[in-house]
C-alpha cells in the first residue's frame, strides 16, 4: 500500500535517488538538489509530492501553478514525474497526478499542462490530451 504525501526534508536522500534515476539531461549533482530541494519544499506555488511505501520513497511529482493571460486565471505544469520502475502498474502514478489535480482544483487553476517523451500513453490514459510541441534551449552550457 502507498501513501501519497507533501515531500519533508527527512526524504531528501531517498528523494535525490529518485530523481537521478529520472534526469536524462541533466545529472543532478547532491549541492544544487540540496538547495532546490529546499527552496521548493517551502514555495507557495510548488506542490513536491511524494509516494511512500513503507518509509520508503517509490516516486515523486513537482508541479507548479502561476497566472496565465489566455486562460483567465491560474494554471499548474507538471515539471516531474517520477515512479520507481519496479513500481511501476500499480496505479502509483496515477494517485500522484490526481493527488496534483485537486491541489490545482483547489488553487483554482484553469488546467493542467506537461511535457512528456516517454509517457504519452500514460497520460493518454488518464484523460490527457497533446496539445503542443516542446521546444527547448540549454543555458549556461
Amino acid at each position: 500500500m502507498f501513501a501519497i504525501r507533501r515531500a519533508e526534508l527527512a526524504g531528501e536522500p531517498q528523494l535525490f535517488a529518485l530523481t537521478r534515476a529520472f534526469a536524462t539531461t541533466f545529472v543532478p549533482e547532491p549541492e544544487p538538489f540540496a538547495q532546490s530541494f529546499r527552496h521548493l519544499i517551502q514555495q507557495e506555488d510548488a506542490a513536491l509530492f511524494v509516494a511512500e511505501r513503507t518509509q520508503e520513497l517509490t516516486g515523486y511529482l513537482l508541479g507548479f501553478d502561476h497566472c496565465s493571460l489566455s486562460t483567465n486565471g491560474r494554471i499548474s505544469w507538471v515539471e516531474e514525474l517520477m515512479v520507481r520502475e519496479d513500481c511501476r502498474r500499480h496505479g502509483l502514478g496515477r494517485e500522484l497526478m490526481s493527488t496534483f489535480e485537486r491541489w490545482a482544483r483547489e488553487r483554482d487553476s484553469q488546467l493542467i499542462g506537461l511535457a512528456t517523451r516517454r509517457a504519452a500513453p500514460f497520460y493518454t490514459a488518464i484523460g490527457y490530451e497533446q496539445s503542443a510541441v516542446y521546444f527547448r534551449k540549454k543555458l549556461n552550457g
